[in-house]
């Protein structure tokens, strides 16, 4: 396994749109290994094959907070979504960068594992917004293309969002 360099926004690579995987070689298993190391190395919850220069319809999310496992998506297809969520978006691709993005709130996926089986999942609230994203990503765009007012430095948005909670904190106490 190794690292590999993420693309960030303005390289060509990452408006292009990926191929289709027709088999799983050794060297797929080592794209998919080297992208989980990737992720995990950068902090992130998804990694698309193009951002690493390839362009291969290959999607690696983890989302693990809530128990799931890590999961592969080999040419996925959102089959159906419905319900709107809004919220910060980032991307490894575009480092430091936040900005607010209306999603579906619950999505279904069609895709092939890594034995290339075809595969469906569902996804709601985070992992949904996940799986949108990568799978942007596979048709050449960025989630730039599609947030509501300006981008925004991510520390600048984290620390209002711990302001705020510490003033929800401060009216619960009040109520007491």
């Amino acid at each position: 396994m190794a690292l590999r360099q993420v693309r960030e926004m303005g390289d060509p690579i990452l408006e292009k749109k990926s191929r289709e995987v027709t088999q799983v070689t050794e060297r797929t298993k080592e794209l998919i290994d080297d992208m989980f190391e990737t992720l995990y190395d950068q902090n992130g919850v998804g990694l698309s094959a193009v951002q690493v220069g390839v362009l291969k319809r290959i999607v690696t999310i983890d989302v693990s907070d809530d128990g799931d496992e890590p999961v592969v998506m080999i040419n996925p297809v959102i089959r159906e979504s419905d319900g709107e969520q809004e919220g910060y978006e980032g991307c490894l691709s575009v480092p430091g960068k936040t900005g607010k993005v209306k999603r579906p709130n619950h999505v279904i996926v069609d895709y092939l594992d890594e034995d290339m089986q075809p595969q469906s999942m569902e996804g709601d609230d985070v992992f949904a917004r996940c799986i949108c994203h990568e799978c942007d990503h596979l048709e050449g765009k960025l989630y730039v293309e599609m947030v509501d007012g300006p981008l925004q430095d991510i520390e600048d948005v984290e620390e209002e969002q711990e302001r705020q909670r510490k003033r929800k904190r401060l009216r619960i106490k009040r109520k007491r």
